[in-house]
């Protein structure tokens, strides 16, 4: 597995050069869910924690690719957006 700080550089590389918003959001949610997941519960507080997991529900897209991306950055993996 990837360390942390790995993750998070090319996270936010790819962030920073995609053209599609839905993408960009998905990615700004995996480097909060990287966040949460290397940190623990010292990272945000519950309520964010919950809200961010329900966002995956949403029927806006870009609402749901944060939520989506935070689920996935979660795990700790290097992933792609779907």
């Amino acid at each position: 597995m990837a360390d942390f700080a790995a993750l998070m550089r090319r996270a936010d590389a790819l962030r920073r050069i995609e053209t599609d918003p839905v993408k960009s959001d998905w990615w700004t949610g995996y480097m909060r869910g990287l966040r949460r997941a290397q940190h623990g519960e010292r990272f945000g507080t519950e309520a964010e924690h919950q809200l961010w997991l329900s966002a995956a529900e949403s029927t806006d897209p870009s609402r749901a690719a944060l939520g989506n991306g935070y689920l996935a950055g979660l795990t700790l993996t290097a992933r792609e957006p779907t």
